[in-house]
């Protein structure tokens, strides 16, 4: 797809970055020809984006835009409006496709390219998978912005076949490494359990987020919005979490904190999951394996599954925040359906 650059892959075709004797980076954009004219763009690597588009908007059907310009425009305009999340996902595979296609002309590649992509990637299918997905959506908005009017070549190109995840964590594995985490971690817990909802969405979750009795959830990947019911193990829960935030240095409104009372980072979080998950695989070698293969994030299939058994599969597609139980069936119910025997 040419010829790849040696350094600074982060950096859009034509945008240049110099560093100063004082050690401060400022970015150009290379306008190539002989004698070569680059124009600055300042030393603030996101505005400096926004200026490489603004001398980019002039890119049109079949004037020569490559993808590392989509990227570019994107990168400026769009992905700071995507949540914290799925920021950092982009980023780290905008590095794979900057890495592939930066410099591919829009006008040159085809679906055969998509298809190599993957082939180069089969080693990590899911990322390469979820990169053919975010290239396809890059691709219909430079449709959108005029910079193509080709066909997506992701049309008609599959992903890598995936394997679904099919463990399910019982309860004798949850309360073991529920025996051995912290007090904080037993919150996390207890709290991703009990309201379905992803680990980031349950660190982000707040004491101005309760309403009477409701717990409001807004879901970062999806924006979904839910009123969860503050009643049961979930109304005792969020009545523990007040009481040891009394106790706590520091104060902070978010319901996840550490033992001092900030509030408790994703990374944090991992650290005391690892940490618990370990002490109790060696504390119990009859459920060493099971416990091993638990991921935190399991928590929302378990909370699936055990919904779906006591109030349908319609409360589970419910808890979780799903559209359709389709969704919840495919990818979170993990135990079969309840079924009766012949006689």
């Amino acid at each position: 797809m040419g010829r790849k650059p040696t350094k600074n892959l982060h950096l859009p075709p034509g945008m240049r970055a110099r560093v100063q004797k004082s050690g401060k980076i400022y970015y150009y954009f290379d306008q190539g020809g002989r004698p070569r004219t680059e124009i600055p763009l300042g030393g603030d690597y996101i505005l400096a984006l926004q200026e490489y588009v603004k001398k980019q908007e002039i890119i049109g059907p079949g004037a020569g835009a490559k993808f590392g310009d989509v990227i570019a425009k994107y990168e400026a305009e769009v992905l700071h409006t995507h949540g914290a999340k799925t920021i950092q996902t982009n980023k780290s595979d905008l590095k794979h496709l900057k890495a592939f296609f930066a410099d591919a002309p829009l006008s040159q590649v085809r679906p055969m390219h998509i298809k190599q992509f993957l082939t180069k990637h089969a080693d990590k299918p899911t990322t390469a998978n979820r990169c053919k997905r975010l290239f396809s959506a890059l691709w219909n908005r430079a449709r959108g912005w005029g910079y193509t009017d080709a066909e997506n070549p992701c049309t008609g190109i599959m992903g890598h076949e995936l394997e679904k995840r099919e463990v399910y964590i019982t309860d004798a594995v949850f309360h073991a490494v529920r025996a051995h985490a912290s007090a904080q971690l037993v919150d996390a817990l207890d709290l991703a359990y009990l309201t379905g909802q992803r680990p980031g969405d349950t660190t982000e979750m707040h004491e101005d987020h309760i309403d009477g009795e409701w717990l409001l959830v807004e879901q970062g990947k999806t924006g979904k919005r839910l009123r969860m019911m503050i009643t049961g193990e979930l109304a005792e829960l969020l009545a523990r979490i007040a009481a040891r935030k009394v106790g706590c240095k520091e104060s902070s409104g978010y319901l996840l904190v550490n033992a001092s009372g900030r509030r408790m980072t994703r990374d944090a979080l991992r650290y005391q999951y690892e940490k618990a998950r370990g002490l109790a695989a060696n504390g119990n070698p009859e459920l060493s394996e099971a416990i091993k293969k638990m991921w935190f994030y399991d928590l929302r299939a378990k909370a699936a599954d055990d919904s779906a058994d006591e109030r349908g599969e319609q409360a589970a597609s419910d808890l979780l925040g799903h559209d359709s139980v389709k969704t919840t069936r495919r990818h979170y119910l993990r135990r079969g359906k309840i079924v009766p025997p012949t006689k």
